[in-house]
């Protein structure tokens, strides 16, 4: 078993995150991204979206999508429990994962990926080249700060995105500050509950994954 990744690729630190606060290790296998190594036949081969990460299971199968890696671990290793526990709990998590994925970490990567010089001819992720569209970088931050005020509610009165217990969803929530960073979008300082929140889960050892 092997992953295919890259350090600073979001998705793939999503299951390097996941796996730490599993206590398991898999052997990676970079992938340079910068050299359009995902978009070689040996690489879309394996995966024909052309992105990572994907794992290469013990029998040469492969499966892609981070949170899909990460579900088939969860099976594997249900302890500690980061994807829900009985079905209520299953559902809620994934409703709150769900949210944090398309409302914050895909419109950050709009962004990014709209504005970024280096992605220039492309937007999207994957063999087929898109233009960068301007207008998509700006609804992409309006949308990340509308998402932060959200989530500041959402914190109110709870110490994770979830609920009570450290999941998945503030896995994503914690790589979608990160990755906002990178395009200048950060929480406002008004913002306590999330602030509060992201040093609780930014100090966790798994975090520099």
């Amino acid at each position: 078993m092997k992953l295919y990744d890259h350090k600073l690729a979001p998705n793939t630190r999503r299951v390097r995150v996941f796996l730490a606060e599993k206590g398991i290790e898999v052997p990676m296998q970079p992938v340079d991204l910068k050299e359009r190594e995902q978009q070689g036949n040996a690489f879309v081969a394996m995966n024909p979206f052309a992105t990572v990460p994907v794992l290469e299971l013990d029998d040469g199968s492969h499966l892609c999508e981070s949170v899909a890696i990460c579900r088939y671990f969860e099976a594997l290793h249900p302890d500690p429990p980061l994807m829900g526990t009985d079905p209520a709990d299953i559902a809620t998590v994934e409703m709150w994962q769900r949210r944090v994925e398309m409302n914050g970490m895909m419109a950050a990567g709009d962004a990014f990926r709209n504005s970024s010089p280096a992605f220039e001819g492309r937007a999207v992720a994957g063999l087929t080249q898109y233009p960068q569209i301007a207008e998509l970088a700006e609804r992409g931050r309006a949308r990340v700060t509308r998402f932060y005020e959200m989530l500041d509610d959402v914190l109110a009165d709870r110490e994770f995105i979830a609920g009570d217990r450290y999941t998945i969803a503030d896995i994503t929530g914690l790589i979608t500050v990160d990755f906002g960073g990178w395009s200048k979008i950060t929480p406002d300082p008004s913002l306590k509950n999330v602030h509060t929140w992201y040093e609780r889960v930014s100090s966790r050892p798994s975090a520099d994954a």
